[in-house]
């Protein structure tokens, strides 16, 4: 048409507040700019209220908006649940034509996942260890900064350092105990029996945690508790059992959400880069998705100590203040801490 004609087309309908179809686009361009977000956060807290998911998602939007994408938030209800047959991440991915998908607090031995990875769909888990010919993963460096939390009360003098572990089906989970254990052995530790408690990364695991190792015979004088909301849990059953925190046990987190600083006394954690996890996710996953000949690496992302007033020196011993990055922080970069 004649370029007349053209900005006549246009200038209606801009007056007309006119949008093209998004479906029709789709057609046309084999591209929705929409990507699918699974994110699981268990049975028993099936919502997206945990800090940790909030900051991921606000990072992501932002990554993923800034190229003109949308986020589509999937829905995570078993098997059953729909009208359509059976529940299926990839029956929802392809359903909505997403250009990509990012997993989030997944089992990553859930049969899903593994449908997902078959249809090459690109993809990339968020704290999940997916990797194939369009997937790929980013994660904190969760072993260091376990690590960084062990050898921080060790060198406050504690020796019966206990720990709350994440879910042992997610890799943040297996990763910080793992931490946990290399760093007491590579200090020349030990782990009585009794000194890991499971918990799920909430409040309420850290209390029942908390009471179970204080009803030990021999109690510890540390814990370091896999995430903020669990030590927050552990304090809290402490108090009630009357005990002073630090000056009776010594409690370090993991990561380092608001209310740690909020807190009396403030928490003492291992901060990882929240938003920056799901800035990261969202760029490695538009890079897959723009170049499909391409598998982008995994990648970890640094943590660092922050030092508040929950974890004190062992009564019997005043311990060297432990060495820190700036005034307040020590980091960890790679697995070894």
């Amino acid at each position: 048409m004649s370029a007349t004609t053209r900005e006549r087309v246009l200038e209606t309908a801009r007056s007309l507040d006119y949008a093209p179809s998004a479906a029709a686009r789709t057609l046309v361009r084999r591209r929705s700019q929409l990507i699918g977000v699974v994110l699981f956060t268990g049975r028993e807290h099936p919502d997206i209220g945990h800090p940790f998911f909030q900051d991921v998602l606000v990072g992501l939007k932002h990554g993923i908006g800034s190229r003109g994408y949308d986020v589509l938030l999937f829905a995570t209800e078993q098997p059953g649940s729909g009208q359509d047959g059976a529940h299926s991440y990839l029956r929802r991915a392809r359903h909505h034509h997403v250009d990509g998908v990012v997993l989030m607090g997944v089992d990553r031995l859930d049969p899903e996942v593994a449908k997902l990875l078959d249809a090459e769909i690109p993809l990339i888990g968020v704290d999940l260890d997916v990797t194939g010919a369009t997937a790929t993963n980013v994660a904190s460096d969760n072993v260091g900064g376990a690590r960084l939390a062990v050898r921080h009360l060790h060198g406050l003098g504690h020796r019966r350092i206990a720990t709350i572990t994440g879910p042992q089906n997610h890799k943040p989970g297996i990763d910080r105990l793992v931490g946990f254990r290399a760093e007491l052995q590579a200090l020349g530790g030990e782990i009585p029996p009794g000194y890991e408690q499971a918990g799920d990364w909430y409040t309420e695991s850290g209390e029942r945690a908390m009471r179970a190792l204080l009803a030990l015979p021999q109690p510890p004088t540390a814990v370091f508790a896999a995430a903020d909301l669990m030590a927050v849990g552990a304090m809290k059953a402490a108090r009630e059992a009357g005990l002073d925190v630090p000056g009776d046990l010594a409690v370090v987190g993991f990561d380092d959400i608001p209310l740690a600083s909020l807190i009396h006394p403030a928490l003492t954690t291992i901060r990882q880069d929240k938003v920056g996890l799901g800035r990261a996710a969202a760029w490695a996953l538009l890079k897959q998705i723009e170049n499909p000949e391409l598998t982008s690496a995994a990648l970890t992302l640094p943590v660092e100590l922050v030092v508040r007033a929950s974890s004190g020196p062992a009564r019997e011993v005043e311990a060297p203040a432990t060495s820190r990055r700036g005034p307040n922080a020590a980091s960890a970069k790679g697995g070894e801490g």
